[in-house]
């Protein structure tokens, strides 16, 4: 009778617990979060109460703790009183009537104003691109600031550490940010971070977990920015990290994985904006701001391009990035195309892009038929068939090649290049950085790249893809569910 009378005990409290659970899920996962984004919680919370509710407390949280939401408001106020500073150069005249009021909202939103006379320069080889960067490290004289999702030391990079070493014999100040869970998971962490040590750099981890010494906020929360400036006069930044092709991830060297990225240099005035967004991660993860850095000090560029960089990430109020894709996708008038290795929309993004369809633009998009990412890969497989039908261009990108470049180009004159996907996480939950460009020179170049990644993929037709397996269909579908859970 005692093992009754204990199990119909321990049911009881079970069923009790499972009702509270419920119940509370019902009144706190709603809160100040997206419809879409409460469903998928509240499902999993239904389906599994208690494993639900402990990965809602882990992971439900997209913000900061309070105490680094503060410190971004207080840099964003630094930074708006030293737009008078940033905001140089002769704008282009004749801009688009809808353009203005784009970069007053980025402004806004991210605290950084528009520059005239700048030059911009689109790299599109990988090794290129490493071996470019290096060359400007070692032009330095004063210091050099490295802020870089992932950061390795490999036989790709090795003339990239050399350029960092030099700089550091030399007397140069090189400052390093990395994230701390995307390097600590990855091969050859331990190998960097001692090369870092000994030649001398200063460098720190971006949104560190470190329970014991009370930094903590939500696990998955990551700093994705890729960031390179020189003596605040030149600048590189866009989706590729520093590291080899493959990642060193032994996976992707047996399938051949190759990554495909694109960045652009940049000179002239938009640099101290730049330089600005690096100073406040470093400024956010040490409390102090580095010395011998003036971001008054800035010449005109090698052009006269007009250029923004919009920060974001969750320690501001709203999805910046996401803003600013949305204005440009309702703002075109001919021809839209977006490249993105994730693509997994939410409703506003799916609106604005059948919208701008049925206005007669032409939409198209890039991505990758294959990806290291398995449930982002099927999550936005979810999203092809709804977006072929609207009357999107799909293309797939042909493997072994990975497609990591993330650009959005507009009609003739405007393009943005920077870190950000265009998924979910990359909008509520990753630090990104954009660089909005208006210039129709910028745009041809654009346009090329985007010409040689047609040449290389192949196009996306309705009826092959609603005819693939239904249960490709299922895991498209179960994926899908997952991507909303923020």
């Amino acid at each position: 009778m005692d093992w009754v009378v204990s199990s119909a005990f321990w049911l009881g409290a079970y069923t009790v617990v499972d009702v509270v659970v419920r119940v509370l899920a019902l009144i706190v996962v709603p809160a100040n979060r997206k419809p879409t984004s409460a469903m998928a919680w509240l499902l999993a919370i239904f389906l599994v109460p208690i494993p639900g509710m402990i990965l809602f407390l882990l992971i439900g949280n997209p913000r900061l703790p309070r105490e680094r939401r503060e410190m971004q408001t207080e840099i964003n106020g630094v930074l708006r009183q030293a737009n008078e500073h940033l905001e140089r150069g002769t704008p282009r005249p004749n801009e688009p009537g809808w353009f203005s009021a784009i970069v007053r909202m980025n402004r806004e939103l991210g605290a950084l104003p528009l520059s005239g006379d700048n030059g911009a320069r689109l790299v599109t080889g990988y090794q290129e691109s490493l071996d470019e960067m290096a060359e400007a490290i070692r032009s330095a004289r004063r210091y050099v600031h490295v802020e870089f999702y992932i950061l390795k030391s490999d036989r790709s990079t090795e003339n990239f550490f050399q350029a960092l070493e030099e700089a550091c014999g030399r007397g140069v100040a090189v400052r390093v940010l990395m994230d701390h869970w995307a390097n600590l998971s990855k091969p050859l962490h331990r190998k960097t971070r001692d090369r870092l040590k000994r030649m001398g750099a200063d460098w720190h981890y971006l949104l560190p977990l470190r329970p014991l010494r009370r930094r903590w906020q939500r696990p998955d929360l990551r700093n994705h920015r890729k960031l390179l400036i020189v003596d605040g006069e030149v600048a590189y930044m866009g989706s590729q990290n520093v590291t080899d092709r493959s990642y060193n991830v032994r996976s992707n060297i047996k399938r051949g994985l190759q990554w495909v990225d694109l960045m652009v240099r940049l000179d002239g005035p938009v640099v101290s904006s730049v330089d600005a967004v690096f100073l406040s991660d470093y400024y956010s993860e040490t409390g102090e701001t580095p010395p011998g850095v003036d971001l008054r000090d800035m010449a005109a560029g090698t052009g006269d391009f007009d250029c923004q960089v919009l920060p974001s990430g969750p320690g501001f109020e709203v999805e910046n990035n996401l803003r600013l894709f949305l204005a440009l996708l309702y703002a075109a008038q001919r021809k839209i195309v977006m490249v993105s290795p994730y693509f997994v929309p939410d409703e506003a993004l799916m609106l604005a892009v059948s919208a701008a369809v049925s206005r007669g633009v032409r939409v198209e998009l890039f991505v990758s038929e294959i990806s290291d990412q398995a449930m982002v890969y099927h999550a936005q497989r979810s999203y092809y068939e709804a977006l072929l039908k609207a009357g999107v261009h799909i293309y797939l990108f042909q493997p072994p090649y990975i497609l990591h470049t993330k650009t959005v180009s507009v009609d003739d004159e405007v393009a943005v290049i920077g870190s950000s996907n265009m998924d979910m996480r990359s909008f509520g939950l990753n630090f990104e950085v954009s660089l909005l460009v208006r210039a129709e020179e910028f745009v041809r170049q654009l346009r090329d790249v985007e010409d040689d990644y047609r040449a290389r993929s192949r196009a996306l037709e309705l009826d092959d893809w609603v005819s693939r397996s239904f249960w490709s269909k299922v895991l498209d579908n179960l994926a899908r569910l997952t991507s909303a859970l923020q």
